[in-house]
């Protein structure tokens, strides 16, 4: 079976760039809505959990939340940006609005070399955009990095499993957020990198062959490189109908 990263959106604009993060790791992922339940997580069994960065403040009435019963699955959790900050008050932490956010390249100090950061340079240029920030992580919980304005840049409870980073490892403005992102995927989660697109595409196509048989089927596309692949998949498959 198909190791499966599951990202969850928070209504950021880098869920599709998290989720692709991934899949260059050769790892596969899929992208589900915040109000995914623990059942359903629990039913689908991913290998990791990754909770994405978004645009509101975790402290404000109706901001998107995670169903709690995600934390006592025993699944490995990275959250980012937004994300971190939900698992940090989720969990007992506190996220505050300091009045001093970040926007940008900011400068980050390693802590602590624990999973995220083994052998990291002590210092990394990386990518900021929030304006709250983790000011006291929950119990448990090793402070790994800083910043001037984020006492807790990241957070890590490698017994749990859960981790979190303030910043945004997935865009290319953090020269070492892929690395990041692979300690999570292969160390903290155990995640094998054997997943390549041709693999998916011949799971795919048996798939869609055993669901459609000899059936008549019409494809609706939207634009992109994604669904350029999905049609060349569906043509495997069905062929000219």
């Amino acid at each position: 079976m198909t190791e499966t990263v599951l990202v969850v959106d928070f209504g950021a604009q880098y869920a599709q760039l998290i989720a692709r993060r991934v899949r260059e790791a050769h790892v596969y992922s899929e992208i589900v809505p915040h109000d995914i339940t623990a059942a359903e997580i629990a039913e689908r069994r991913p290998a990791a959990l990754i909770f994405s960065g978004g645009p509101k403040s975790v402290n404000v009435e109706g901001a998107p939340g995670i169903d709690p019963g995600v934390y006592d699955l025993d699944i490995p959790i990275l959250g980012i940006c937004y994300g971190a900050q939900l698992i940090a008050r989720d969990l007992g932490g506190t996220v505050s609005n300091t009045g001093r956010g970040e926007y940008g390249r900011c400068d980050l100090t390693v802590l602590g070399r624990e999973v995220l950061f083994d052998h990291d340079d002590a210092h990394q240029s990386v990518w900021m955009s929030h304006f709250d920030a983790i000011v006291e992580p929950p119990e448990g919980f090793v402070v790994t990095a800083a910043s001037a304005d984020a006492p807790v840049a990241a957070l890590e409870n490698e017994s749990r499993r859960i981790f979190g980073v303030q910043y945004h490892p997935e865009v290319a403005h953090t020269p070492r957020g892929q690395a990041l992102m692979e300690r999570f995927l292969y160390v903290a989660a155990g995640c094998t990198p054997s997943w390549t697109m041709d693999s998916f595409i011949d799971v795919a196509v048996q798939q869609i062959r055993e669901q459609v048989g000899g059936a008549r089927t019409i494809c609706a596309l939207s634009g992109g490189v994604d669904s350029a692949v999905a049609a060349a998949l569906v043509h495997r498959a069905i062929g000219d109908q």
